[in-house]
């Protein structure tokens, strides 16, 4: 069977991670843009999770040089000449965001900031002009430090209206030009990362769980309004949810390890798709706020939109998996995408810890799909890598297509299962900064950037060697990997 004609093929930026100009044409600062670079020897899960008041604080007023989020790889002044690079490898659908705090820099404005629209408009006509569907996450890892100063996070359910207003203005504005949208980059990163996605920065407080499981809820309603609103105002548009699928085995056999990893998995990933896709919270999450005794503000009206509001497809990231077990003691951690969990012997791992699982993307897929019935979007996938210019001014990445192209094997797999997949977007086409380190060395592009972590370089693109596989890869729709 292979890919069904009209597979969208493409990739994958973040608008904190590429965009730069972080005071530019009234935009106001972001949580992104107050983590410190983090250096080889500091690489830690769980420093990713903790940015406290005294952080925030030093992140305001720190030197820009210490924060490379600020500068990007500079995409908001060279949007024309890296679109362009990505329809020379000839995607048909490019997935950026939209960054809130260029269209309301401080929440509250009556009026959206003109200037940030304009951007936004001429980016989308770019990729228009080049037949590419633009694809635009709404939220994407970057809410304004404001969230957290003036509200205290998502846990304030004010947000649930200033993420309304901010969704009708971007549907109003770009439909018909835009038909692919998705609410919440990886919203189930709260529970790793709620910085990242509520804007709720880590405090030693009783019932600190309980604001970001509050956060949590007020993006599901949010979520369900914009599905509601959106369809509305452009009956066309196809809106979807998104998870970081942090994939799971459990250890062995044993029940006991069985049943671990199914618990973990239900809460770290089904329960955020089972919401948006279902409609409902499961029995299994009501239990858990029970026993954790967690009371959450969700009354009848909110439960009624996340029912009515329910997504169009199921996008994903698919980066890793890990095992669970039982009883952890004596066994390998590893570190992973937002995750931590068991070393899984039959694995390879890249240069960050991740362990490497093709199949698992077949497994994931065939798991959400068979859970679901909806369509499947592969939003993100890829590998970084430290990687630097040859002599030819190109650097020679096999092991990236080799990794993709195990990767694609096994989706192309997963479609012949009869998993309605409809396409994929790897992350990212370009250099830029990491989400979770905010440096340049851990490189996951077809397209080198000559720039440092310190944000030295000429800034000039070059061609990897993986451009041109991905190019013949998508002129034959996958047929040739």
């Amino acid at each position: 069977m292979g890919f069904k004609k009209g597979f969208l093929w493409g990739g994958a930026i973040a608008a904190c991670q590429a965009e730069g100009a972080w005071n530019e044409d009234g935009k106001s600062l972001t949580f992104p843009e107050v983590v410190k670079h983090i250096r080889p020897e500091e690489r830690k899960i769980a420093r990713q999770a903790v940015i406290t008041k005294e952080k925030l604080a030093e992140g305001k007023t720190g030197r820009v040089a210490d924060y490379p989020k600020r500068w990007g790889i500079d995409f908001y002044h060279t949007y024309k000449e890296d679109i362009a690079l990505m329809a020379e490898m000839g995607f048909s659908v490019f997935r950026f965001s939209i960054a809130l705090a260029r269209v309301f820099p401080h929440l509250d404005e009556k009026e959206p900031n003109e200037k940030a629209l304009q951007y936004y408009d001429a980016v989308i006509e770019e990729c228009l002009k080049h037949h590419m569907e633009p694809l635009i996450t709404i939220a994407h890892f970057d809410p304004p430090v404001e969230v957290w100063d003036k509200y205290g996070g998502w846990c304030n359910k004010h947000m649930i209206d200033v993420y309304e207003k901010y969704t009708n203005v971007l549907f109003e504005r770009y439909k018909k030009k835009v038909k692919y949208w998705v609410t919440f980059n990886e919203i189930n990163v709260a529970l790793k990362a709620p910085f990242k996605t509520l804007g709720i920065i880590y405090e030693d407080v009783p019932d600190y769980e309980e604001r970001i499981w509050q956060g949590v809820h007020n993006q599901f309603v949010a979520s369900a309004k914009a599905v509601i609103n959106g369809h509305k105002i452009d009956p066309d548009f196809k809106i979807g949810c998104m998870i970081a699928d942090m994939t799971t085995y459990p250890y062995s056999s044993d029940p006991k390890d069985v049943l671990a990893n199914d618990q973990i998995d239900h809460m770290s990933n089904l329960l955020f798709t089972d919401v948006q896709v279902k409609g409902h919270y499961p029995y299994y999450a009501e239990k858990y706020f029970e026993n954790k005794g967690l009371h959450l503000d969700r009354n009848k009206e909110e439960l009624e939109l996340i029912e009515k509001g329910t997504v169009d497809f199921v996008g994903f990231s698919y980066y890793m998996s890990i095992v669970n077990a039982y009883d952890e003691k004596g066994k390998e951690y590893i570190n992973g995408n937002m995750t931590t969990g068991l070393r899984n012997s039959h694995l390879e791992m890249t240069e960050w810890g991740w362990q490497i699982d093709p199949v698992g993307l077949r497994y994931t897929a065939n798991q959400l799909y068979d859970r679901y019935e909806k369509p499947l979007f592969v939003l993100e996938n890829g590998m970084g890598a430290i990687e630097s210019l040859n002599e030819n001014d190109t650097v020679e990445d096999d092991y990236r297509i080799e990794y993709l192209k195990e990767h694609l094997s096994q989706l192309k797999k997963a479609v012949d299962d009869g998993c309605d997949v409809f396409g994929y977007t790897m992350w990212g086409p370009i250099d830029l900064v990491s989400s979770g380190t905010s440096e340049m060395s851990k490189r996951y592009g077809f397209i080198y950037v000559d720039q440092d972590d310190e944000g030295n370089g000429s800034k000039k693109r070059y061609r990897k060697r993986s451009f041109e596989w991905y190019k013949h890869m998508i002129e034959t729709n996958g047929e040739e990997l």
